[in-house]
């Protein structure tokens, strides 16, 4: 039987019409003459989604008692049997009721898929499993009921239901996803704006990897190796050489230049994996590349052009950037080279060769090849050969004319393969000839003279020198390798070190100092830094060069009394001491010393960090105090004075009702610009280093009410609903006092006459959020930011009062608290202020 085919609609978030657009494709179905059943839909009571269900025949659920409660579940025996065409079956990652056949929806409808039945259903992003963790970290809200995304991925169409954040919220706003009285906590949590855009990302990405995956499928299904040019990808190839950082920005600004387009960098390795580039190198461009937004990939290849290219068409790449041979004049006449190989086996990918100052140049000398043997062992292979010739010459003598040279040159053979495995080629190779002679003048007619008088024999020994060489040149290749692998095993091992080293967070520079003296069994490690600008003899004297750090007694305190150092640039000096490390050891040491460098730049950006901390909280600070000066002080200053002025005039009688009314409203305005001056000269003892915040545990059932009546008659206008529940936050009580008149004074004036300001407070993971909502007519959202910038009134456009500095200090004072403070709109209608500060710690 023919497995059915699943078809997924896949969301961003609940609401935005997954459902719906299953079952319209269900009718659509229907009208094409398919025979179409609804297995299960879940409408959450959406009139519209209800209404697309008429018409279209529906299975009856299937009750399950769990602890004495009745649930409705898919009917899979009885989807089965009724055998439709296809069956509409919704919410894929449900879980089902305990006691159920299956554990999950998904298990039962891959059971209608084994029967032969398509299958349509839906899924959210945040169902995923694997991104199940970063959805909890976006929203906060743990996702339970999950699905293996490789249940997804086998889906034979995977379609995509989008809807801006924006949209979403409007429809929530109109109704159309929740019930009204719960709209407002829902756009407050899980459906606000940042949630949902990294959501509707989430899965933009995910169907993205997805339509990747199939169009690589479909590439290798169809045996087509040529480049398809979805997108621009542009690969860059390093060799660890100098010329990789130009190669390296080269490639990124090709990639630039296209919106969307991928930088990929890849190393080609020998096969054997001994001959490779200096990985110090590679390190730092692989950080360069990793900087510009691009991956670094090392794949294994003998044939470089071949394996580049292979890599490019792997990854559907459509441009190729290498550099120009850095080899002779000479070496390039003997072979083309990888750049004009690679050019000439591109096929439809565009190859860039990027000149640079390396470029023909040459590769440098190579370092000198040190013995594949040990030089007791070349020295045993000598003495072998010295004593071991004349000896078996003696032997064989006696049986001169009982054996046959065939069989003498095997004898010595046997002696020059001993030699070779012992002492390596030179002894072997010196082997061959001296056996050569002795068996021409002994063994071979006529005995006693360096003739030979039978063509054959001649062949014999000719072939027993060339097969004598030939082994001793292969004994002694293997033994290179060997020495070769031991080296590059070892080497490996410490670069691995390092990196667990760096992972496990242990980054610190004495830390990685002290494990490179260990591993190189130093007595000191020492990182170095020009004091001042170069000169010529500053590698000897210690004036010139501080130590940033060391492991180890006895520090060096300038290069030069270093046994080993490695300029890390015009500045950083790696210095070594203990003993000459060889040139192999220093490609590992120049990896420490790459780490040393990124660790002391790190080190820095952190004390840089730090530092500005304090200047970024006094520039906040002073925003906050020149806001309030210009801002909170005149008004009740004006008031107090135009209550005096009034009372001084000769030219009106007051009758001692109003004369009452005045003194009290002098002395309302003057108790407030008291608290205000007191406030505010506490603020600029903060920022004058003198006087820390009084940060403290404040319970918001205490701070609101005070708050509200710092308003005076505005107070009426407010409705407080802060829970005497909720935890205590970390703030001061005076400013987050000051904070809240301002956001409440605020809404009253721009809400309409009628309407009340709903002031709240609720708990998100590690904060508290108060909430100041209004019902005036709001502010557009991509003006938001700008309401918190001086001198900007926005939004109700009431530019008759103030000069619109009390949002500007709000935030300041809430930023300055470690909190943060930020509008959004109110559903229906208006704009919400929600200052969220952090909860005191048990």
């Amino acid at each position: 039987m023919t497995r059915g085919r699943l078809r997924v609609y896949l969301g961003a978030a609940p609401g935005v019409g997954k459902t719906y657009a299953m079952l319209g494709e269900g009718r659509r179905a229907t009208e094409r003459g398919r025979d179409v059943v609804v297995g299960l839909v879940e409408t959450h009571g959406r009139p519209r989604t209800a209404a697309l269900l008429e018409g279209l025949e529906v299975i009856p659920r299937r009750s399950v008692v769990y602890r004495g409660a009745t649930f409705a579940e898919l009917d899979v025996a009885a989807v089965i049997a009724r055998r439709p065409k296809v069956a509409l079956i919704d919410e894929l990652a449900h879980t089902n009721v305990p006691g159920s056949k299956n554990v999950k929806r998904w298990q039962d409808i891959d059971e209608i898929l084994d029967a032969g039945i398509d299958v349509i259903s839906t899924v959210n992003i945040q169902h995923l499993e694997s991104v199940n963790d970063v959805v909890q970290e976006i929203t906060g809200v743990p996702q339970r009921e999950t699905v293996p995304d490789e249940v997804v991925r086998r889906a034979d169409q995977i379609e995509l239901v989008d809807m801006s954040p924006e949209a979403l919220r409007r429809r929530m706003a109109h109704g159309n996803v929740y019930a009204p009285e719960k709209v407002s906590a829902a756009m407050a949590n899980y459906f606000r704006v940042g949630n949902l855009t990294a959501l509707r990302e989430l899965a933009l990405l995910w169907v993205a990897g997805k339509v990747d995956d199939q169009l690589d499928r479909y590439r290798a299904d169809h045996g087509i190796k040529g480049t398809w040019e979805t997108r621009e990808r542009v690969v860059v190839a390093l060799t660890g050489g100098p010329e990789g950082d130009t190669l390296v920005r080269r490639a990124a600004r090709i990639a630039a230049r296209t919106k969307g387009a991928d930088l990929l960098a890849v190393h080609v390795t020998r096969a054997d994996g001994l001959a490779g580039a200096d990985p110090a190198s590679l390190a730092r461009q692989r950080t360069l590349v990793e900087s510009m937004g691009g991956t670094y990939h090392q794949v294994v290849g003998d044939d470089v052009p071949r394996a580049l290219l292979d890599f490019a068409r792997g990854v559907n790449a459509t441009q190729l950037v290498l550099g120009a041979s850095r080899r002779g004049r000479f070496a390039q006449m003997l072979s083309r080279g990888v750049g004009v190989e690679t050019t000439s086996l591109s096929g439809s990918i565009d190859v860039h060769l990027v000149t640079h100052e390396e470029a023909k140049k040459g590769r440098g000398r190579r370092e000198r090849s040190r013995a594949a043997l040990t030089r007791k062992r070349r020295l045993a292979g000598w003495a072998v050969a010295t004593a071991g010739l004349p000896a078996l010459t003696a032997a064989l003598a006696p049986f001169r004319d009982t054996l046959q040279l065939p069989s003498e040159i095997l004898l010595f053979l046997c002696l020059v393969v001993g030699v070779a495995l012992i002492g390596g080629m030179w002894p072997a190779i010196v082997a061959a000839v001296g056996g050569s002679l002795l068996l021409n003048w002994f063994f071979t007619p006529p005995v006693g003279r360096i003739t030979i008088a039978d063509p054959e024999n001649l062949l014999a020994l000719i072939v027993f020198v060339l097969v004598a060489a030939a082994v001793s040149t292969i004994v002694d290749l293997a033994a290179r390798r060997t020495r070769q692998a031991a080296r590059a095993g070892a080497d490996a091992e410490v670069l691995s070190t390092l990196a667990g080293h760096v992972l496990r967070g242990e980054a610190a520079l004495p830390s990685l100092l002290g494990r490179l003296r260990e591993t190189f069994g130093l007595e000191s490690v020492t990182l170095l830094e020009r004091a001042g600008e170069p000169t010529p003899d500053d590698q000897s004297e210690p004036a010139a060069w501080r130590i940033i750090a060391t492991s180890g007694a006895a520090p060096c305190t300038a290069p030069a009394a270093a046994d080993t150092d490695v300029v890390i640039s015009d500045r950083l000096v790696l210095a070594a001491r203990g003993r000459l490390l060889d040139a192999s050891d220093r490609r590992v040491l120049e990896a420490f010393a790459a780490e040393a460098a990124v660790a002391l730049r790190q080190e820095r950006l952190e004390e840089e960090a730090e530092l500005a901390k304090p200047l970024a909280e006094a520039d906040r600070m002073r925003t906050a105090l020149l806001a309030a000066v210009s801002h909170d002080l005149r008004t009740p200053l004006s008031a107090a004075k135009a209550a005096v002025e009034s009372l001084r005039s000769r030219d009106v009688i007051w009758t001692d009702e109003d004369r009452d009314e005045l003194l009290a409203t002098a002395d309302e305005s003057l108790t407030r610009l008291d608290r205000l001056v007191e406030n505010l000269l506490d603020m600029s003892r903060l920022q004058a280093g003198v006087l820390g915040l009084s940060l403290q545990p404040v319970a918001l059932e205490e701070v609101v009410p005070r708050a509200i009546d710092d308003l005076g008659p505005l107070r009426d206008r407010i409705e407080g609903d802060v829970s005497a529940g909720l935890p205590e936050i970390v703030a001061d009580p005076a400013l987050l006092e000051r904070v809240l008149v301002n956001l409440m004074a605020n809404a009253v004036r721009h809400s309409p006459p009628g309407h009340k300001v709903l002031v709240t407070g609720s708990r998100h993971d590690d904060e508290v959020e108060i909430r100041v909502v209004d019902r005036g007519p709001g502010i557009p959202p991509e003006q938001h930011e700008r309401v918190f910038l001086p001198f900007q009134r926005l939004g109700d456009r009431d530019n008759g009062t103030g000069v619109g500095l009390g949002l500007a200090l709000s935030r300041g004072l809430t930023e300055a608290m470690g909190g943060t403070l930020v509008p959004e709109e109110t559903p229906g209608g208006g704009l919400t202020m929600i200052v969220s500060l952090p909860v005191s710690p048990p």
